[in-house]
């Protein structure tokens, strides 16, 4: 039997790697296949890389949460981010966050602290106490930056503030450039319908592009059927426009629904790839991808109907290291990817540790195909 041949390699740092034409021949298969494909299934499982401990962002002063980023013309790299002192405790959240922005020289970080996007702005305006759960997109030549806004009496609870909890309102705000200034407007881009899903509050925006000239929101949806001050039940509702500052039309089945659960998933990210959409949730409980709290997969051939993907499971609470080392987290939430060439790259998500939550920040996984 003839012996194998064997080629050299050099990958992208320089490093040599011995490869067999087999192995050659399956991998420029596999790219053809993955690049090329028009339908791609993903699969995150196998995309996820070892996080570098330096690959996240974190404050001792500030609890961090969400983080959402776009790369731009400066050829830096934004960070928007929800944060609120860490003296006022985990729950302050919902009366004292603020949408800040950082950047870096590169996606993986490290990141520094530059500015308030969103700050505080007075509690006559909707959003003029708390900003939070941002997500950034640019359509055309601006920046679009999504989030969720409240008001209320600005007090900090050991438990949720429930006024300001029930005030949850979701808006955008507009610049040129991702360092602002940034446009607010004194009217929410989505507010609470009397009768419908979300006649209590809203929250949590995604939007993405629906491929045809339109643009397509998934939020979370807090009605008023249940017992308050939660209300609930708690859904997600997927709203449409013909531009990206609304008016946003309700569509009336919620998504991400499993049956005999009051609240399975939640957070969102929503992105139009190949011939469909897809969407990465938070898995509440491991309702969908059977490994406890964790992040699904889900895909939509028009936005409305969505289904579990062939490949559920993007990530549990660990957090693989270079080392082989394994980091377990308590919260592995809000994910948001980073796109390069139309080819998720990274995924953002908020992070901590313990089922105190002493502290909070956001961690960068980096992704390959």
């Amino acid at each position: 039997m003839p012996r194998e041949k064997s080629v050299t390699v050099r990958g992208s740092a320089g490093n040599v790697i011995g490869m067999s034409m087999r192995d050659v021949l399956a991998a420029c298969i596999a790219l053809g296949a993955f690049v090329g494909h028009a339908d791609p299934e993903w699969d995150f499982g196998t995309m996820i890389r070892p996080a570098p401990r330096e690959a996240r962002f974190i404050d001792e002063d500030f609890y961090i949460w969400c983080g959402t980023m776009a790369r731009g013309d400066d050829g830096k790299y934004h960070l928007y981010y929800s944060r609120w002192p860490r003296a006022l405790g985990h729950y302050a959240w919902v009366t004292h966050s603020e949408v800040a922005h950082a950047v870096a020289d590169a996606p993986l970080g490290p990141y520094r602290h530059v500015d308030v996007a969103l700050p505080a702005r007075g509690k006559e305006y909707w959003d003029g106490l708390c900003t939070h759960n941002p997500t950034i997109q640019r359509f055309g030549g601006k920046y679009y930056l999504y989030y969720m806004g409240n008001t209320g009496d600005g007090v900090a609870m050991k438990t949720l503030n429930w006024t300001h909890r029930n005030n949850q309102r979701i808006g955008v705000a507009v610049a040129d450039r991702p360092e602002g200034p940034w446009r607010r407007s004194d009217r929410p881009l989505v507010g609470p319908t009397p009768g419908f899903h979300d006649a209590l509050a809203c929250s949590n925006p995604s939007v993405t592009s629906d491929g045809k000239g339109g643009y397509l929101m998934v939020y979370k949806a807090i009605g008023d059927k249940n017992p308050m001050p939660f209300g609930g039940p708690v859904v997600h509702i997927v709203a449409t426009a013909t531009s990206p500052e609304g008016p946003f039309e309700k569509h009336p089945a919620p998504v991400f629904t499993k049956e005999g659960e009051k609240f399975p998933a939640e957070d969102p990210f929503i992105w139009r790839g190949g011939d469909r959409f897809w969407a990465i949730v938070k898995d509440n409980a491991g309702h969908f991808t059977g490994a406890g709290k964790s992040l699904a997969l889900f895909e939509s051939a028009d936005g409305f109907d969505w289904r579990l993907a062939k490949h559920p499971l993007v990530s549990t609470t660990q957090v693989r290291r270079p080392d082989g080392s394994v980091e377990q987290l308590y919260s592995l939430e809000r994910p948001q990817l980073y796109f390069e060439n139309g080819m998720p790259a990274v995924l953002f998500c908020a992070a901590d540790t313990d089922r105190a939550r002493a502290h909070s920040f956001n961690i960068q996984i980096p992704l390959g195909p």
